[in-house]
């Protein structure tokens, strides 16, 4: 982004504390402040990702339960008879069971700000999980070193 003796640019003070707005506002929190500087936040699981994990184990199971179905057609076991492979399906809730147990995950984040001997250009590297990289560069209005940003059709 441009920097502070760059026409319209911004000090790294400013920008730095852009990003410490951002990232506050998204329940992260400063772990560290060296020359780096690393948030760290919590994820919570979410009702729809338990549901959709839920959803997909469940076309999973019952793919393979179809796949049993036919390789197996004549198996007879000697207790039960003919096996039912699409009581495998019972078994997805566990999938999302799993997840609400284990979901909550902390996330790191580290940001570090530099800028060029002459001012005009400051440069921020990042390292954390893409997706909130990816909103923080549109809630932002950054772009990526090297790219050119392009105005779509709908914007």
């Amino acid at each position: 982004s441009p920097g502070e003796n760059a026409e319209g640019g911004k000090t790294q003070r400013q920008q730095a504390g852009e990003i410490m707005a951002y990232m506050k506002a998204n329940n992260y929190e400063v772990a560290d402040a060296g020359e780096k500087i690393i948030f760290k936040g919590l994820v919570q699981q979410s009702k729809s990702q338990a549901f959709f994990l839920t959803f997909c184990t469940a076309l999973g199971m019952a793919s393979l339960a179809l796949v049993l179905q036919i390789q197996f057609q004549d198996l007879e076991l000697p207790v039960i008879g003919k096996p039912n492979w699409f009581l495998l399906t019972l078994l997805s809730p566990y999938a999302g069971i799993y997840y609400w147990r284990s979901g909550d995950r902390v996330d790191d984040f580290e940001v570090k700000l530099s800028s060029n001997d002459d001012d005009t250009m400051n440069e921020i590297t990042v390292q954390g999980n893409d997706e909130e990289i990816d909103r923080m560069w549109r809630a932002l209005e950054l772009q990526e070193k090297g790219m050119v940003r392009v105005e779509g059709v709908f914007s």
